[in-house]
């Protein structure tokens, strides 16, 4: 019976050196502080590191960084320390936050990041952090922050943001409209830039104060012909365009799929030469002006019944000898074609609709080699200008007495201008006039004539197209030796901006279509593939 008791106790004692062995070992393996950091029971304070230490003892309530020379919080720094209620940073070189950077500090409850030289944050740098109430990224080098950076941070009381360099651009309205929702107090911060806002408080912005709809022309849908001319009209409740293709002689005709989303072949008319494909719909019959170089110019007519294009007129060829444009036109509920007639021997000459068909009811005058015809009312009066490779723009006024146009004037000192075409802002009235060598202009209406408003340098242009969406007013600048310039028209300035280019062989004509609540911009290319570009709005607070 001894010797048993004796075996007893030896296992007790056996069993408690083990459990003492087990415990110190665990209290070895227990993380120290790290070198250059001095802790205390609750406290860790570290300066002069050169990265951020993977773990502290367990017992760190709050842990601060001094001095340090790392250069980015990485994520998941401080997994290995949940336990924190404080993490401070003051003082150090690092100028990035990356993100999950304070991933596993359930606890955190005050997270001070101030003074260091911080340019950018990760959107999600501060993802997981739903118990911090006090967050300062006061005097840093930030001058925006990402898109809802505080997302998911609902405790927040108090946010410090003060001292650093903040555009008060679309990229921070996010900011301005969170102002406005959270329940946080944010100290007063001020703009920096750009001009429009720079010394004022952020915090009296609304998300009203900025404008960040812009635009662009998206590539959509290539055609593969070359053209010259594209115009586009509504028919029988449907949208059509139509393209002139010079060598192979076609009036093209598509129609909008509205199955596929895509412009398909509805038709076309066989010609030779074709400059322009003209249409005009008077009293529910649509009718289509093809111009030819070669073997006269002749009218159209849809004819429902057959499905068909039918041929139901002759230009008259002795007047038009070489035709480069035609414009339609209303006058007091009378319909109107013109052509401009660019050869030494032709007459630019209009033509009046009778009911049955077309006649000529005016020449303007002869020999001029007029290259193109803008139909536009000024004061609220028809007018016709014609564009000349021989003399300066004239501009026609119609006489309500003499049913005719009358010549008025010309515009001076703009020699060896190709084509002209109107826009009007608000209630002023522009021209946009093509030079091929030299400089293109844009000119305003005074009252009495036509001033220079902008030049555009231009080698090589044949269009200069004002085109309207919406309230956007654009410009657009083609070159056959270079890429072709999209200008817009700023407001404030009274001038067209610089807005976007596009690659486009020698481009000569432009059109827009509405249609499905989508705008589409037609460019005809003369030496490449027609193009359908797509404008697309863009919310540049979401970028």
């Amino acid at each position: 019976m001894f010797r048993n008791l004796r075996r007893t106790e030896c296992t007790v004692l056996l069993c408690v050196a083990t459990i003492l062995l087990l415990a110190e070992s665990r209290r070895v393996k227990q993380p120290r502080c790290p070198a250059s950091c001095t802790c205390t029971k609750d406290n860790a304070l570290c300066e002069n590191i050169r990265s951020v230490p993977h773990s502290f003892p367990p017992d760190v309530f709050s842990l601060s960084f001094l001095k340090s020379g790392f250069t980015q919080i990485p994520g998941g720094s401080f997994l290995h320390s949940p336990a924190l209620h404080l993490l401070l940073f003051t003082a150090n070189t690092f100028d990035s936050i990356d993100e999950d950077a304070f991933l596993g500090l359930p606890h955190l409850e005050y997270l001070f990041i101030e003074n260091n030289k911080i340019a950018t944050i990760s959107q999600y740098a501060f993802r997981g952090l739903k118990a911090v109430i006090h967050l300062s990224l006061a005097y840093n080098n930030l001058g925006t922050l990402p898109k809802d950076v505080f997302k998911g941070m609902d405790a927040l009381v108090k946010v410090d943001l003060k001292g650093n360099n903040l555009e008060c651009d679309c990229k921070l309205k996010w900011l301005v409209e969170w102002m406005h929702t959270t329940n946080a107090m944010v100290d007063q911060i001020f703009c920096s830039g750009p001009p429009l806002f720079q010394g004022k408080l952020i915090n009296d912005l609304v998300p009203g104060s900025f404008d960040c709809i812009t635009a662009e022309f998206a590539s959509y849908q290539p055609l593969m012909f070359e053209s010259i001319s594209v115009e586009s009209f509504i028919f029988g409740m449907d949208t059509f365009v139509v393209f002139a293709q010079p060598f192979t002689g076609t009036c093209s005709f598509l129609e909008w799929d509205h199955v596929e989303t895509v412009f398909r072949t509805y038709d076309s008319i066989q010609s030779t030469s074709t400059v322009v494909c003209k249409p005009m719909v008077i009293d529910n019959q649509l009718f289509i002006f093809v111009a030819q170089l070669f073997g006269g110019s002749h009218i159209y007519k849809r004819d429902i019944s057959a499905n068909k294009f039918i041929k139901i007129q002759d230009i008259d060829i002795l007047k038009i000898r070489k035709p480069n444009d035609i414009e339609t036109f209303l006058i007091d509920g009378e319909s109107f074609f013109v052509i401009a007639d660019s050869s030494k021997a032709g007459y630019t000459t209009v033509y009046k609709w009778n009911g049955y068909g077309f006649y000529s009811h005016q020449s303007l005058h002869l020999w001029y080699r007029d290259t193109d015809v803008e139909y536009l009312e000024i004061s609220g009066k028809p007018h016709l200008i014609l564009a000349s490779s021989s003399q300066r723009p004239v501009i026609y006024q119609w006489s309500k007495s003499l049913k005719q146009f009358d010549r008025r004037t010309d515009i001076p000192e703009m020699e060896d201008v190709y084509a002209v075409k109107h826009f009007k802002v608000k209630s002023d009235l522009f021209i946009c006039l093509t030079r091929f060598i030299g400089d293109s202009k844009v000119m305003r209406w005074d009252g009495a004539m036509f001033k220079e408003v902008q030049t555009m340098p231009s080698r090589g242009s044949m269009v200069f197209q004002p085109v309207s969406i919406g309230n956007w007013q654009y410009a657009i600048l083609g070159s056959d030796y270079s890429l072709t310039q999209v200008y817009q028209w700023d407001l404030k300035r009274g001038q067209f901006v610089h807005f976007q280019d596009l690659n486009i062989q020698a481009p000569r004509a432009f059109s827009v279509v509405s249609i499905d609540n989508r705008e589409f911009l037609l460019a005809s290319s003369f030496r490449g593939k027609t193009q359908i570009y797509e404008h697309i709005m863009i919310d540049l607070s979401n970028n």
